[in-house]
């Protein structure tokens, strides 16, 4: 029988990003309101995929599953862009990335029944080291890049929910499957997690489609990652219109600094 993992909120933003470095991961309940879940989850349903964005659009059809992984989703409509820098979630990533970091991408994911299992693996790991390094309470190692799971179901097993091993982001070798345990969390809440941690998404049994946001976040040295290159992206007009100065930053409008 699968483990559920341990979903802690701490009230205080420094016990939040300690979290970070102790098991790789900080919980965020209620993130969104249910109004914001039901539109997210509505222009999901709506988007279409435009391949030069990479993005994947794969109806359901016998023998194939339905999955639309959406890039760029901030450029795509107002509720997406509003999960930039939601509350609670955004703290976390100007703790951990610095006041100046950014957004590396959005991608709006659905995946329907019949999704088989991921294999269990890390985003990114920069720095690998021992682990009797690691275990020393002196070394701390930066994170690089974090990302914000927005779970739009209530989840459960059969729906396919995100399993992490925590504490991994600091070990060499690939975790015992026995070691995983399921984000089983409410529709609106939020988990973000740094790349090294090893997770895997899990098959959707179910007979419904399973909705998620992902917003990633980086140190402003991490290049951000909106396709297509070679200057063929470019921001929708009025995206930039909606922007505070927080979120023109987040979506790259930095000071001077280093390199530039």
């Amino acid at each position: 029988m699968a483990s559920k993992a341990p979903l802690v909120h701490h009230s205080q933003i420094e016990d939040q990003i300690e979290a970070m470095h102790q098991i790789g991961y900080a919980y965020i309940p209620q993130a969104l309101t249910p109004e914001q879940v039901s539109e997210l989850k509505y222009q999901m349903d709506h988007l279409e995929g435009m391949p030069e964005s990479f993005d994947r659009d794969c109806a359901a059809q016998p023998g194939v599953f339905l999955e639309k992984h959406i890039n760029n989703a901030f450029n795509r409509d107002r509720s997406f862009f509003d999960c930039l820098d939601i509350k609670g979630v955004i703290e976390i990533a100007e703790g951990v990335h610095g006041s100046d970091c950014h957004v590396i991408g959005m991608t709006a994911w659905v995946t329907g029944p019949g999704r088989p299992d991921q294999t269990l693996h890390t985003d990114w790991k920069p720095v690998s080291l021992p682990d009797d390094i690691t275990a020393d309470p002196r070394v701390r190692i930066p994170i690089f890049i974090t990302t914000a799971h927005f779970y739009l179901n209530d989840m459960y097993e059969a729906l396919g929910p995100t399993k992490f091993v925590p504490g991994t982001h600091v070990k060499q070798n690939r975790p015992e499957p026995s070691e995983e345990l399921s984000i089983l969390c409410r529709a609106g809440d939020a988990v973000i997690f740094r790349s090294e941690v090893w997770h895997r998404g899990t098959a959707n049994t179910s007979n419904e489609n399973r909705y998620l946001l992902q917003v990633h976040y980086a140190q402003r040295m991490i290049t951000q990652k909106f396709p297509p290159y070679l200057n063929k992206f470019q921001f929708e007009p009025h995206v930039l219109d909606w922007a505070t100065d927080r979120q023109r930053r987040l979506l790259g409008d930095h000071r001077k600094g280093a390199y530039d």
